[in-house]
């Protein structure tokens, strides 16, 4: 048998300042940000778009 790699989905939402993105890690899901930030891992895409949608919120002025 072969060693299975990471698949991974991104999805994009943001602006300029914060690009966030989902990736799919196996069973999770984590949304990070060009900013460095990442999110916990989360076994629901929603979960995780809603982290990446709540980080944006809380960093813009």
């Amino acid at each position: 048998m072969g060693t299975v790699g990471r698949v991974a989905q991104h999805e994009e939402i943001g602006s300029a300042e914060h690009r966030t993105t989902t990736v799919e890690q196996g069973r999770f899901c984590v949304a990070r940000c060009t900013c460095g930030w990442r999110g916990p891992a989360r076994r629901a895409r929603s979960k995780a778009r809603t982290d990446a949608q709540t980080h944006m919120t809380e960093d813009t002025p």
